[in-house]
C-alpha cells in the first residue's frame, strides 16, 4: 500500500508495511471495510494490516468503530462492504478453520452467574478444540494463576467483582496457545495492580510469538506495551504504522529547561526562532537556528540553560491532534 500524508503530517498506510514494498506477513487484515448501521456509518471504508508479531494497539474514542471492526474481524458481525482476513483465511466465510488459533475477548465476557469461576473455564475450555480432556484441568488451573484468581477461583461468578469478571474473561482467552489474541479494553474495571497484570500479560504473549490486538482508552498503558498503533475517527482510519516511526515523525524541535524562560522567549524570536513557553521549558521548533546556536544565543544572553534536549512527541499528544483534525 502506498502511504498517504493525514492532516497531521504522519503516515497513513497499513501497519507494517516494510519500506522495500514487499508484502509483509499479516495476521488480519481489512480492505474497504465499511458497516452501515441503518443511517448510520459505523466503519467507512477502511483498509489495515496487523503484522504477524505485533501488538497493535487500536485507539479512538468512544463511538470511533473500534468494537465494530473487531467484531467484523472476527467473523461476528458482517461487513456492508470490503473484505476481512484471519491468520490467512477470508472471514467469516473461512473463520472456523483458524478460530480455535483466535482468543477474543470482545465488550466484556459472558460466563453462567451461578457457576464458580473454575466451572465456567472448565466449561470454557471443552469448546476448545486444541485443548485435549486430560489437559482441561491443568490448563484451567493454569490461567487462574496466570491472571490472579486462583484464590477465588471457586466462588460464584455473580459474586466477582468487575475486575474479576474481566480476569475471567482474560484467562478463558489464555487456555490454549493462540496465534492471536484480540482485546477488547481489557482494563475495563482492573484497578491499578490489575492493569499491570495485563501488561505482563501481553508482553509475555508477545515474546512467545502471538499477534495481539488491543482496544484501549488508556494511551499510557498503549505506549508502554504496542509496537503498532491505529487511529480511527468517526468510522475511519486517520493513521496507522509503527509507534515509534508515528512519534518520531510528530516530534522536533528542542525542549530547553530554564528558570529564565520569560526573558528566553524573546531571545529567541529576534533571533527568528519559533518559541514558546510549556511548564518550566522553551519548546523551540527546527525553523530558526541550529541547537548549537540556539544555545549559543541563550548563553550569551545570560539566560540560564540546565538542560536542553530534542524533543520526542507523546501518543496522547500525537492522538489528541490526530483525532481533532480528523472530525
Amino acid at each position: 500500500m502506498t502511504p498517504t500524508p493525514t492532516a497531521a503530517g504522519v503516515t497513513r498506510a497499513a501497519a507494517g508495511a516494510p519500506a522495500d514494498g514487499t508484502a509483509a506477513p499479516v495476521a488480519a487484515r481489512v480492505r474497504g471495510l465499511r458497516k452501515v448501521f441503518g443511517r448510520t456509518v459505523a466503519v467507512d471504508r477502511i483498509d489495515l494490516d496487523v503484522p504477524t508479531g505485533a501488538v497493535l494497539g487500536m485507539l479512538g474514542p468512544n463511538g470511533s468503530g473500534k468494537t465494530t471492526l473487531i467484531r467484523m474481524l472476527l467473523g461476528l458481525t458482517r461487513p456492508t462492504a470490503g473484505t476481512a482476513e484471519l491468520l490467512g483465511s477470508p472471514v467469516p466465510d473461512g473463520a472456523g478453520a483458524v478460530l480455535p488459533s483466535v482468543g477474543a475477548l470482545v465488550e466484556g465476557p459472558g460466563f453462567h452467574p451461578f457457576l464458580s469461576g473454575r466451572e465456567n473455564l472448565r466449561r470454557a475450555g471443552a469448546t476448545e478444540p486444541l485443548l485435549t480432556s486430560r489437559d482441561l484441568p491443568a490448563a484451567v488451573d493454569a490461567a487462574l494463576e496466570r491472571v490472579g484468581l486462583a484464590g477465588a477461583a471457586d466462588r460464584r461468578y455473580r459474586g466477582y467483582s468487575l475486575g474479576m469478571k474481566q480476569r475471567l474473561g482474560l484467562a478463558a482467552v489464555l487456555l490454549v496457545p493462540r496465534r492471536l489474541v484480540v482485546l477488547d479494553e481489557p482494563t475495563n474495571g482492573l484497578d491499578p495492580a490489575g492493569t499491570r497484570d495485563v501488561r505482563r500479560i501481553i508482553a509475555e504473549l508477545h515474546a512467545g510469538g502471538a499477534t495481539v490486538l488491543v482496544s484501549s482508552h488508556l494511551l499510557a498503558e498503549v505506549e508502554a506495551t504496542c509496537t503498532h498503533v491505529a487511529v480511527l475517527q468517526s468510522g475511519s482510519l486517520v493513521a496507522s504504522g509503527e509507534l515509534r516511526t508515528l512519534l518520531e515523525a510528530d516530534a522536533g524541535g528542542l525542549v530547553i529547561s530554564t528558570p529564565d524562560v520569560e526573558r528566553a522567549l524573546p531571545v529567541l524570536r529576534a533571533a527568528g526562532a519559533t518559541a514558546f513557553r510549556d511548564g518550566d521549558a522553551v519548546v523551540v521548533a527546527d525553523d530558526g537556528p541550529p541547537a548549537p546556536e540556539v544555545i549559543a544565543l541563550l548563553v550569551r544572553a545570560g539566560v540560564a540553560v540546565h538542560e536542553a534536549r530534542r524533543r520526542r512527541a507523546r501518543l496522547e499528544e500525537l492522538f489528541a491532534r490526530l483525532t481533532e483534525e480528523a472530525r
